[in-house]
């Protein structure tokens, strides 16, 4: 079975985050660089990360600002 791409694991591991609390509505991400540091991957997987967060609704970039968490109630399902 291949193993499962670093972009994927991580942004999953995020959103997990978020669900337990760690993160909350509104909490800025570490920054692009910082997070590759952090997770140990390259800035372009970070990218990845994060264009697959914005398109699961948890997260929003603001140019210049920063990556924000949104409210899991916008993207969250109920169980």
């Amino acid at each position: 079975m291949p193993a499962t791409p670093d972009y994927i694991r991580i942004s999953d591991e995020i959103v997990a985050d978020v669900r337990s609390g760690r993160y909350k509505p509104g909490d800025k991400l570490p920054s692009i660089s910082e997070q590759c540091r952090v997770y140990g991957v390259s800035a372009s997987t970070m990218t990845l990360v994060n264009v697959r967060l914005e398109a699961l609704g948890v997260i929003h970039r603001h140019q210049g600002k920063g990556i924000f968490v949104t409210d899991p109630a916008t993207w969250m399902r109920k169980p």
